[in-house]
């Protein structure tokens, strides 16, 4: 049975800290898969596959380091963000169903909140509450936002206190589908473009279904970015999101840079178009999943 997680930490700029971040994650029975950061977003995505057991230690070894070096009240990045350690999905791969990342996700979350005093809210598959299902609702008007609605009917948290930890913030842990992290890099330093693009291929906004989409600054780049979630790989891949963002830029005459895979990507979601033709930024064969699950001894 293999699951695989991926932490998302607010933590993208130093270098003795990431190291450490990744050291915390690998062990007998959990395979570091992959590390990106990114400076401007300040936050770093991990992936770790392994046995249910060996992810369970890995993670909570993670969170133990990200709580001894990272203070959320002095973080600064444009990703929007509610922990230290700020999501933390578990994804089933081979020999493992959702329902098996269902409940290594509750187990984690009460574990955590025991040992590290953290608030936790479940979403995606493991949420037991609809109404806070999505990760957005739960992220809604920010630390305050969330800080605020912690005692009221409905939001308290799903495991560990009422308010939030005063350094780590809160976690949002979660089951769902594989999703691929994918962003595209805009010739313009205009942010009302990339809020345009964003807004017009995003699912909830009548674009692309299974797409979240969101404007970003880059600053260590100075240009304006639209990062996206994928969120129903079987519906829409990457290529069908690349095409999207460059056919709306083209009309507001801006052109793509190049794009970038925040992660790792399942070969099917490339869409059977090339890296090259996507313009993927720092392509090998080592940004996709079955080559580190290859390489892992987890195929």
């Amino acid at each position: 049975m293999v699951m695989e997680a991926v932490p998302n930490v607010s933590e993208g700029r130093r270098a003795g800290v990431l190291t450490a971040l990744a050291a915390a994650c690998a062990g007998e029975d959990a395979h570091l898969l992959n590390v990106s950061s990114d400076p401007s977003h300040n936050r770093t995505v991990l992936t770790v596959a392994g046995t249910p057991a060996g992810i369970h230690e890995a993670m909570l070894a993670l969170v133990a380091a990200a709580i001894a070096r990272i203070d959320l009240s002095q973080h600064q990045g444009v990703h929007p963000r509610l922990g230290a350690v700020d999501v933390m999905p578990f994804v089933p791969l081979s020999g493992s169903t959702m329902a098996d990342a269902v409940a290594l996700a509750r187990r984690f979350a009460g574990a955590a909140a025991d040992t590290f005093g953290i608030p936790i809210y479940l979403y995606e598959e493991a949420a037991p509450a609809a109404n806070r299902r999505r990760l957005d609702q739960i992220r809604a008007g920010g630390p305050a936002g969330l800080a605020a609605r912690m005692h009221l009917p409905g939001w308290l948290p799903d495991a560990g206190p009422r308010v939030p930890h005063p350094t780590a913030g809160v976690m949002a842990i979660g089951a769902r589908k594989p999703l691929v992290a994918f962003n595209v890099n805009l010739d313009t330093a205009d942010m009302t473009i990339a809020t345009r693009i964003a807004t017009a291929v995003r699912a909830r906004n009548g674009g692309l279904p299974g797409v979240k989409a969101l404007p970003m600054w880059l600053a260590h780049r100075a240009l304006a970015q639209v990062s996206m979630n994928l969120v129903d790989l079987d519906t829409t891949t990457a290529a069908d999101a690349f095409a999207a963002v460059a056919h709306a830029a083209s009309t507001l005459g801006v052109s793509v840079v190049d794009s970038e895979v925040v992660g790792l990507i399942p070969r099917a979601a490339l869409g059977g178009r090339s890296p090259q033709e996507l313009q993927i930024a720092g392509w090998t064969d080592a940004l996709l999943l079955e080559e580190q699950l290859r390489r892992a001894g987890l195929d």
